[in-house]
């Protein structure tokens, strides 16, 4: 413990002993997160010619530090690291299992024998299960980490991905996905990008008037999800809406402390009635799984979440998700109300329509 305050004599000396004691692995921890990459490769490296065993390294991030000291003493010829998945650990936490693993791949050419492929899965898990969120920004499995919203941003990676992302680091390698984000910042291509996808082809005029209209949501402290996208597109082109493939009829939902939670959904897709009964670990998940269920292709949610918009039980509040069709594609829609269940099953259809129409346009 707390070996990088240890004077250096002595902690040679301790390490000394124990390997004598028949220890085989010898972990230097960073206990307070007071090392800088700096200092923690020169103590490795000062350490491992003197101890004839596994060096181990345990980093905090009390500065900010800990995955970078963790790559610098594997500069300095540690070969075993300790992290967490998404840096949680005591105080500010610990090295990040996502941004460790990843560095020493991508950039060291290190084969750690993680499946990089499942980072972001396993992120989601942890963060689920812990209720501790990511933040979106959070480097390798954060919600923005290959989301591209300035106009010069996406035009580049329209063009060659790796203009503005890493290249050596690819979010299909951590099991992400690239995706345009729509706000104040929003460029022309990346909106004719999005909407090219579903068979929308404003002329260039049109595009303009989109982009200013989509900046002025933004600007109100709105995040503009991509059924906003289409809507004001249709209006700036004078088009009718004509794709609304998926038209909840009715949705009843059960829950209570002796009853397991259950929807029943009744819709119609392109005018071909479908009903699905599902049960949930509230009435929430039940309505979601109900919805899905109802689609005739897989559909998985990727990402929920509540904010409050206005205070007191009575409070509105806006719903986020975002869904997977079967081709690996992710959609965000939302809506807002006071009823959340029901704000829930309002973002869904218009998430299940944009999965829909993306189906339909991508066969």
């Amino acid at each position: 413990m707390d070996a990088t305050r240890t004077d250096p004599s002595f902690l040679v000396a301790v390490n000394q002993a124990a390997v004598n004691a028949g220890a085989t692995i010898i972990n230097v921890p960073d206990t307070v997160g007071i090392a800088t990459p700096s200092s923690m490769k020169a103590l490795i490296r000062m350490l491992a010619p003197q101890i004839d065993a596994t060096i181990d390294v345990h980093c905090h991030n009390d500065f900010g530090m800990a995955t970078a000291n963790t790559i610098a003493a594997v500069e300095g010829g540690a070969t075993e690291v300790q992290v967490t998945v998404n840096g949680i650990g005591e105080r500010a936490g610990n090295a990040d299992l996502a941004c460790t693993v990843m560095a020493l791949t991508s950039i060291y050419g290190c084969d750690t024998g993680i499946v990089t492929e499942r980072l972001v899965e396993t992120s989601h898990l942890i963060s689920r299960y812990s209720g501790i969120s990511v933040s979106p920004s959070y480097p390798v499995v954060g919600s923005f980490a290959f989301s591209h919203e300035s106009g010069i941003h996406s035009q580049g990676v329209i063009e060659h991905s790796s203009t503005f992302e890493p290249g050596i680091m690819t979010p299909e390698m951590v099991g992400h996905r690239r995706r345009f984000k729509l706000g104040k910042h929003v460029g022309r291509h990346a909106v004719r990008e999005m909407l090219e996808q579903v068979q929308i082809r404003p002329t260039d005029e049109q595009v303009d008037e989109i982009v200013v209209r989509i900046k002025n949501i933004a600007a109100k402290g709105r995040k503009v999800e991509e059924n906003d996208l289409y809507a004001v597109a249709e209006s700036v082109m004078g088009i009718e809406s004509s794709e609304t493939h998926v038209i909840l009829d009715d949705i009843a939902i059960m829950t209570g402390s002796h009853l397991i939670p259950t929807a029943t959904v009744r819709a119609f897709i392109e005018g071909n009635e479908r009903v699905c009964c599902m049960t949930g670990a509230g009435p929430v998940d039940a309505a979601m799984k109900a919805l899905i269920g109802i689609l005739p292709n897989e559909a998985e949610l990727k990402e929920f979440s509540i904010s409050a918009i206005s205070g007191g039980s009575d409070a509105i509040g806006h719903v986020t998700i975002a869904i997977e069709d079967d081709k690996g594609r992710i959609f965000d829609a939302g809506a807002s109300g006071e009823d959340i269940v029901l704000a829930s099953v309002e973002a869904m259809i218009h998430a299940l329509n944009m999965v829909y129409r993306h189906g339909k346009n991508n066969r």
